[in-house]
């Protein structure tokens, strides 16, 4: 066996037993159940404009499943760090969410609050949510552009550029 095919070899075992378990960040304090999960009648493309520059637009071609969740998340809880495939809507019904990305590198929170919603990339945008308040953060999230029968929540590791 040749040196660079004996190194991958090598490199596909350590990672097929480490299954990528060890490097996921798990949530905890969290209840969650999906309200609702479907697929579009009709092929559906999308697009979201987010914030005020007009090219900050996220499309979505020949959306898939769609699913909806209602989250809750004890004080102290926090969702680990994830992402998502698609789009991903978010409101909040009470309490406050600490939401932090993996692309700030001064890890600072955006602070959303009850009757605030926000629209979370997806599209492999890595974060996470906490609950740094006394009181329980309950939020409903709609995911787009779900594949039919996989998961809506990708687990993923610590960005590095938050202290937890």
């Amino acid at each position: 066996m040749n040196r660079k095919l004996t190194r991958a070899v090598l490199i596909a075992a350590v990672a097929a037993a480490l299954g990528g378990v060890a490097f996921a960040t798990p949530g905890s304090g969290i209840s969650a159940f999906v309200v609702a999960r479907a697929a579009f009648a009709e092929p559906v493309d999308m697009k979201f404009k987010v914030g005020l520059n007009p090219t900050d637009v996220l499309h979505v071609e020949d959306a898939k499943d769609t699913v909806m969740q209602q989250i809750t998340i004890a004080p102290g809880g926090t969702t680990g760090w994830h992402s998502h495939p698609g789009p991903v809507v978010v409101l909040i019904a009470s309490g406050t969410m600490s939401f932090y990305g993996s692309e700030d590198p001064s890890c600072t929170a955006k602070t959303y609050t009850p009757g605030t919603a926000f629209i979370d990339s997806g599209q492999g945008h890595v974060h996470i949510a906490r609950n740094e308040g006394p009181d329980n953060l309950v939020l409903w999230a709609t995911y787009f552009d779900v594949p039919p029968g996989q998961p809506f929540r990708i687990d993923a590791p610590s960005p590095g550029n938050c202290p937890f």
